[in-house]
């Protein structure tokens, strides 16, 4: 079975800084692409940050220039690392992983691996 864990969320005020992590058991990276997606009330689902097993990143508009996803592949880890945090950054962040073997990570890629959820709420 594959599992996704995410942690490192939690309050920080504007300004500040998370780190969170997703750790997969079970998962074959390679390949595959792995994503942070975050979701708040009243809110859509939003694709956050892609990591391809080939290293390759992509960033929403919104988070581009203060986000940073990156790998630990020894330990098979993705990182989320989040800086100059807003009150907008507020939401429910979930690592979600693909299944299917590709060569690039398009926005219609399917995730069918998701982890429970971590929330980080951004104070002003």
């Amino acid at each position: 079975q594959v599992q996704l864990v995410e942690s490192g969320g939690g309050s920080v005020q504007a300004g500040g800084s998370l780190r969170l992590s997703c750790a997969a058991s079970g998962y074959t990276y390679s390949r595959k692409c792995m994503a942070w997606f975050r979701q708040a009330p009243g809110k859509e689902r939003e694709r956050v940050a892609v990591i391809h097993g080939g290293g390759s990143t992509y960033y929403a508009d919104s988070v581009k220039g203060r986000f940073t996803i990156f790998r630990d592949s020894t330990k098979n880890l993705v990182y989320l690392q989040m800086n100059s945090l807003k009150p907008e950054d507020t939401a429910m962040y979930y690592c979600a992983a693909g299944g299917a073997s590709i060569y690039y990570c398009p926005a219609s890629y399917d995730y069918n691996y998701w982890g429970q959820g971590t929330q980080v709420t951004v104070s002003s």
